[in-house]
């Protein structure tokens, strides 16, 4: 009997300390998801930006006279890949 009941006082014990804290952890994903949700958009912004920026880059280079821009066109497509992609992992990671 004393045994049951030191259990049920420690159960009720973590029962009633595990209570506080939900609305708070609800709160806090709220503002996650809406950080977050800003976040993604400057990365498809920054996305957008090196796209442009390789395009002029490249252009520029052709126009030059230099035919050889393959490492180039390369290197910012990979570097928009990259930032989308890093966007796309993050909204992954924390499930919004």
């Amino acid at each position: 009997m004393k045994m049951m009941v030191t259990l049920g006082l420690l159960l009720s014990g973590f029962y009633v300390i595990a209570q506080p804290g939900i609305a708070e952890m609800q709160q806090a994903r709220q503002e996650l998801v809406s950080t977050y949700f800003s976040a993604f958009d400057c990365a498809l912004v920054i996305a957008t930006l090196l796209g442009l920026c390789g395009a002029v880059s490249v252009y520029k280079n052709w126009q030059d006279g230099k035919h050889h821009v393959d490492v180039a066109v390369a290197a910012w497509f990979y570097a928009a890949l990259f930032v989308l992609l890093s966007g796309v992992f993050l909204r992954a990671l924390f499930g919004i």
